[in-house]
């Protein structure tokens, strides 16, 4: 499937892996609809770069931790382009949380943006969808929703829910719209992450190194491009760390 004109809402889009999926979906022809929260000066950089490069993109602001904001970005898309024909659910939050000193704020955090949002968005996008009788939802999940990570369990538990997520949205919404979860590897690990705990992390892949933001961004592409007989998949994006 072509991706021009085709509508696609990036949530967490103006930095980092959600950046790479918009820079990419737009060079393919695809209109963007960029959500960001925090990223403001990051969302109109990118925007400058899409446009001058003759794509399409319209930036929304919002926190999706709010019920209210997941309606209004649906009915903005909507009201701009139309249509909606694939979310990418790549919104999230991140940071250490060592066993022992989890607070019920850090589980909010996590479980509010990583998991919550993600399942009313698409709920709701779906609707429209389902009005249509086709869509593709992509999630971006993480390779500790499998193999979890001891210091970050909140984190690795909410994108255990995305897999699940995944599963039971491609069951719910068969057969007109695929759901399909990515689940990176190290891939742009944090600034602030220690330095061997970056090195671990690249240890336990397969190809002992560590993957891109394109990546990530190529994958969802293939999933949208070519992926018509795909759902309810986790693809791992992790060097191999999967089946280390």
């Amino acid at each position: 499937m072509s991706l021009k004109n085709q509508t696609v809402i990036v949530t967490g889009g103006a930095v980092r892996v959600g950046r790479a999926v918009c820079l990419e979906l737009a060079r393919a022809g695809a209109d963007i609809f960029c959500h960001y929260n925090s990223s403001q000066k990051e969302a109109e950089e990118l925007a400058a770069v899409i446009k001058k490069n003759g794509g399409t993109i319209h930036l929304y602001q919002g926190d999706l931790s709010q019920q209210k904001i997941i309606k209004e970005l649906t009915q903005t898309a909507l009201n701009i382009y139309g249509k909606i024909d694939a979310l990418v659910n790549n919104s999230g939050v991140f940071y250490k949380t060592p066993l022992g000193t989890v607070t019920e704020k850090n589980w909010h955090d996590f479980f509010d943006l990583n998991l919550k949002a993600a399942f009313f968005l698409s709920q709701e996008v779906s609707r429209h969808m389902l009005e249509r009788k086709q869509g593709k939802i992509i999630n971006i999940g993480d390779a500790g929703a499998l193999k979890p990570f001891p210091a970050y369990l909140p984190y690795s538990i909410s994108k255990a829910g995305i897999v699940n997520m995944t599963h039971g949205f491609a069951k719910a919404l068969a057969p007109y719209i695929q759901v399909n979860c990515i689940n990176p590897g190290p891939v742009m690990m944090p600034g602030n992450m220690p330095q061997e705990e970056k090195e671990y992390a690249v240890e336990q892949t397969l190809l002992k190194r560590e993957g891109s933001a394109e990546d990530i961004a190529r994958t969802v592409r293939f999933l949208l491009e070519e992926g018509h007989y795909i759902t309810g998949a986790v693809i791992p994006v992790d060097g191999g760390r999967h089946i280390k």
